[in-house]
């Protein structure tokens, strides 16, 4: 996937002096704004402890400084930068469009933007930036003693960052919806007391509530409630999710097959414009948040496992 004037994250986009200056930027209303803060600092949060020790060091070396080792910190990035002239091109990198009503997706009809550019959606995002990732080159045998990014073509510490945020957002099920809303972000309704956008109550609305009445309004207690529940109940479920049916690296189509369903099984169901959305959609809908989340947390991990491993090849993940 090629993006605007080259490929995508190259080192002349951006410093790591300007990646820390734009994270003061405000973020202004739009369209899909992907989970919001906790929905992405959750996936991350689960990704960093499924990370292998390797993969761990050779992530933190791509990091800036300020980031403290933490890629969590940096995961909502990417929408943080996309209002930038140089980032507009990555609008569409977050979402996928599909046909009204179908509830399928196929990567030939659905993954272009408006201009009709094909591979600029979250699917050809996701495997644009892995093979971006399987290029860092070694200095010796020992990984991560990683080349520094200016020595090649490719800034790995953004396609590293904007990995690990369209893997996130894949996972939301509104992140492929349907074309003529933009994925349920023209869908007005009323959440409980308040009208709101119905992609706005899958980006922040659900996590939020749930937060206050059964986590004490903390993000790290509900990610580890969904470590819990991964390591208690699911195991095997969770290595099922890490795994790729060919062997890839990555397999966002799988990811995004998965979203449309659920977007029409449970996002837009029972929720037409208008609708009054309260305990009924809540309850019902949250498992489902909680699942994506944890999906899309493994599923970074095993992506960042296999890319930064000695040998490239499928790893299964250790669930504590």
């Amino acid at each position: 996937m090629v993006g605007h004037g080259g490929h995508v994250g190259r080192t002349s986009v951006i410093s790591v002096l300007v990646l820390g200056l734009v994270l003061c930027v405000a973020t202004l209303p739009g369209r899909a704004g992907a989970w919001g803060f906790d929905g992405h600092h959750a996936t991350c949060l689960i990704a960093e402890s499924l990370l292998q020790p390797a993969t761990l060091k050779a992530v933190r070396s791509l990091l800036p400084e300020y980031a403290n080792g933490s890629l969590a910190s940096l995961c909502l990035w990417p929408d943080e930068i996309k209002r930038m002239p140089n980032y507009h091109w990555t609008y569409p990198l977050h979402y996928i469009d599909t046909p009204d009503l179908l509830c399928s997706y196929d990567y030939e009809r659905d993954c272009y933007d408006e201009h009709g550019n094909k591979g600029l959606c979250a699917s050809g995002a996701i495997n644009n930036f892995t093979s971006q990732l399987t290029k860092l080159q070694l200095q010796g045998h020992s990984r991560p003693l990683l080349r520094k990014a200016h020595e090649t073509e490719h800034n790995f510490t953004e396609a590293l960052l904007f990995l690990s945020h369209i893997v996130g957002d894949i996972h939301q099920p509104l992140h492929v919806g349907f074309t003529s809303d933009g994925g349920g972000n023209t869908v007005l309704v009323e959440w409980y007391t308040h009208k709101t956008r119905l992609h706005h109550i899958w980006d922040d609305e659900i996590i939020e509530r749930a937060k206050d009445l059964y986590y004490n309004k903390s993000l790290s207690t509900m990610v580890d409630a969904i470590m819990l529940n991964i390591t208690n109940n699911s195991v095997d479920q969770g290595q099922l999710w890490s795994e790729c049916s060919n062997g890839e690296i990555a397999c966002p189509d799988t990811y995004a097959t998965e979203g449309v369903n659920l977007a029409c099984q449970y996002a837009y169901r029972n929720a037409a414009a208008g609708s009054i959305l309260a305990d009924e959609y809540f309850l019902s809908r949250l498992p489902i948040v909680e699942s994506r989340l944890a999906q899309g947390g493994v599923r970074l991990a095993a992506i960042l496992n296999r890319l930064f491993s000695a040998k490239r090849s499928s790893h299964r993940l250790t669930f504590l």
